[in-house]
């Protein structure tokens, strides 16, 4: 048996350029060896005299099948579709010979799937975020899944997602899915819907987590999830896992029929699919939230402004003065997270990010026309357009291009994004964010209110559980969107304690 700690192919990831670029356009990431042997022995455990790998790729599950069907003295049959020919010469690179490739064909398993059905079907599919698709792809994949579904998923829905629906209608009766996807497949705004309706139709057996120490793609921001399905009746609950190291114990762990066990290696529980669905499925049991109120009842959330050209549109003082710009066509804002340290920005802060050269100055021309603006702002602005900027689509989209949307100072902003410091912060100084952070308006103006609710924001039982509504990303990092944050529970008992009450009558709480 190959060394489970060994990665597949040896794939180098570019940090970036064009190489990365490619990368991401085509969503090829290798699955390592000790994951692949884990959802291969998954889906042969029933016999199967084939394996199906819908984007083949480098063969990573061609090669652990090999490694299983010899240990069990079977023939096997190796069938899959890959898109891009070039690709399979990393899988000749790896080990497979042509002859294990005979029964893979050139093929978009989206548009023009087999018309085959499989009994063991897994996969790594391309994960292809959705701002990288264009058009008539999003079309085809609208219509897609409204004819399954019955309604389209959310426009955000990577190109991983379609890919497990198609596999699915592709797994035959009693047959057995072994899928490592991006977690947003358990956690984007598209979640509830998509795994309602897969747990209707199929019983989803179990879903395999890793810790950031554990991950199965390090270098990728990425957190990755491992989904086990049959095509069988549907069962109320499902086996879920946290790997904590990259070994050999998670296929021992599927081939004992995934048990129940707290293990230095994996831990593993039995959940129901209603709480995994609501909470997530690639996140932990959430603690029961009966005595705890979401923060829409306290704040509404709104993302912070983009500018389509930060370079361009939010300056310092010290550019202001070089370029003779009149200040009273600017307001103060702050763009980057690490240029706020504390949990506050005040005046004194504003001035300390302003002497350091740091930008903290947003154009915003109100109702004057051009011709009204002052000489050098004219310049300025047509510097701009004379670089293409009102040619990109979101500043096109304005009237005028140069024109800034708008914004209220916030009583918080919050730093939404990261893999430490991600916190609440207030915002004593008046000044508006751009999108590294999310703007948090408190629902009463009141001062007490204002620093009531931000004792709460602050307390660790309110951080910790950021997690429950978070987009989880790799190496433990994760982002929370605005509506998300707006679900985020806070505990009956920090309200008490902080003396931040409920408005009498208020309604009961749903946090789906």
């Amino acid at each position: 048996m190959p060394d489970p700690s060994r990665r597949t192919a040896h794939q180098h990831l570019p940090r970036s350029g064009a190489a990365r670029d490619a990368l991401r356009d085509k969503g090829q990431f290798w699955t390592p060896d000790w994951v692949a042997s884990a959802m291969v022995e998954y889906v042969l455990s029933d016999g199967s005299p084939h394996i199906f790998d819908p984007a083949v790729g480098s063969g990573a599950f061609f090669l652990a099948a090999r490694v299983v069907v010899k240990e069990q003295g079977r023939p096997l049959k190796l069938l899959g579709t890959e898109l891009y020919k070039d690709v399979l010469t990393a899988a000749l690179t790896a080990g497979l010979g042509p002859d294990d490739l005979a029964g893979v064909e050139i093929r978009d398993f989206l548009r023009n799937p087999p018309e085959s059905r499989f009994a063991a079907i897994v996969a790594n599919p391309p994960y292809i975020r959705h701002h990288r698709l264009d058009a008539e792809t999003k079309r085809f994949l609208k219509v897609f899944a409204t004819s399954l579904l019955g309604e389209p998923l959310d426009g955000r829905t990577g190109y991983h997602v379609f890919f497990l629906l198609r596999a699915l209608t592709l797994l035959d009766v009693g047959g057995r899915l072994a899928f490592i996807v991006p977690a947003d497949t358990c956690e984007g705004v598209f979640a509830n819907k998509l795994w309602h309706w897969i747990t209707t139709h199929y019983c989803l057996d179990g879903v395999i987590t890793f810790t950031p120490e554990a991950t199965p793609f390090p270098g990728v921001d990425t957190n990755a999830v491992v989904l086990l399905l049959k095509n069988t009746a549907p069962r109320s609950d499902f086996s879920w896992a946290r790997c904590k190291e990259p070994s050999g114990s998670l296929r021992r762990w599927v081939s004992l029929g995934q048990p129940d066990q707290d293990h230095p290696e994996l831990h593993a529980i039995r959940r129901d699919i209603g709480e995994g669905i609501r909470v997530g499925l690639s996140r932990e049991p959430a603690p029961e939230l009966k005595d705890a109120v979401p923060l829409r009842v306290f704040a509404h959330v709104v993302r912070g402004i983009a500018t389509g050209a930060n370079d361009f549109f939010h300056l310092t003082g010290a550019q202001l003065k070089d370029l003779s710009l009149p200040f009273d066509y600017f307001i103060r804002a702050v763009g980057r997270t690490r240029d706020i340290e504390g949990e506050a920005i005040d005046q004194e802060g504003l001035a300390t990010l302003d002497a350091r050269g740091r930008p903290t100055f947003l154009l915003n021309i109100g109702a004057d026309s051009f011709n009204e603006l002052p000489a050098s702002l004219r310049m300025y602005v047509a510097s701009g357009e004379a670089k293409g900027l009102h040619q990109r689509a979101l500043i096109g989209a304005r009237r005028p291009w140069y024109k800034m949307e708008r914004r209220e100072p916030p009583e918080f902003f919050f730093a939404y994004l990261g893999r430490r410091n991600v916190r609440f912060i207030r915002n004593l100084a008046g000044v508006v964010p751009l999108t590294g952070f999310l703007c948090v308006y408190a629902n009463s103006s009141n001062p007490g209110y204002v620093e009531r609710l931000g004792k709460v924001l602050s307390r660790p039982e309110t951080l910790n559980a950021l997690r429950a509504v978070a987009k989880s990303y790799g190496g433990g990092a994760m982002k929370v969107e605005p509506r998300a944050l707006e679900r985020l529970p806070i505990r009956q008992h920090v309200l008490e304690e902080e003396g931040l009450g409920i408005a009498e009558g208020e309604p009961q709480y749903s946090f789906l």
